[in-house]
């Protein structure tokens, strides 16, 4: 079943002043169609679950499709969330898809052709593939990928008739978004170059009318 997938996906940091919630907050009231609630100190499962329903409230408000990272436990429990994106060192996108079934969103992440290859043949409807830049938010490769990376990489998906929306993630910044849609992809995921700027909304803002 082929899902709508935003262009634009906003993603939400740990932070000390600036929590998950008002984070999702701030994107929806800048025009965000996509969060994904991406933590990785929580205890608990209780307390990502009981965060995430917090997050969808907001997101159901505006109206925004909720992600949520890596805890497909959340995703079972929290009706309003759509779906959950699976990192390198999760479960498999396939794992998760027998879980969730076919109704919910699943997004997988990639650096490689052949891995985009493999998520996509596990069931999954988009794919980040990255890092573009340095980041601490994607720790699974210090290889960074080039314009020509990504451009070769849309080449050999059309060559073998793969059809799965390729979202480049990874230290990307607002001046990195118009090069970046260039080589054929179908969007950006943005994290810290939003959450830890002077002015957030912002920055989510100067992203978003580069997309839309």
């Amino acid at each position: 079943m082929k899902k709508h997938i935003e262009k634009f996906h906003y993603l939400t940091l740990d932070m000390e002043n600036f929590s998950h919630l008002q984070q999702a907050e701030m994107a929806c009231k800048a025009g965000a169609k996509w969060i994904q609630y991406r933590t990785k100190n929580k205890r608990s499962t209780e307390a990502w679950i009981v965060e995430a329903t917090q997050i969808a409230n907001i997101c159901d408000d505006w109206g925004a499709t909720l992600i949520v990272c890596s805890n497909v436990d959340v995703v079972e429990k929290v009706d309003d969330a759509q779906g959950v994106h699976i990192e390198m060192a999760d479960m498999s996108v396939e794992q998760a898809r027998e879980i969730l079934g076919d109704a919910k969103i699943i997004g997988g992440s990639a650096h490689t052709f052949e891995q985009i290859k493999a998520v996509y043949h596990s069931g999954a409807d988009y794919v980040g593939v990255g890092p573009y830049k340095p980041t601490k938010t994607i720790m699974y490769s210090v290889d960074h990928l080039t314009l020509d990376d990504y451009r070769n990489i849309i080449e050999r998906m059309k060559e073998e008739g793969i059809d799965l929306p390729v979202i480049a993630a990874g230290g990307i910044k607002p001046e990195h978004v118009d090069e970046l849609m260039k080589t054929g992809i179908h969007g950006v995921a943005v994290c810290s170059a939003i959450n830890l700027a002077e002015n957030p909304e912002a920055v989510y803002k100067e992203i978003y009318k580069k997309l839309y």
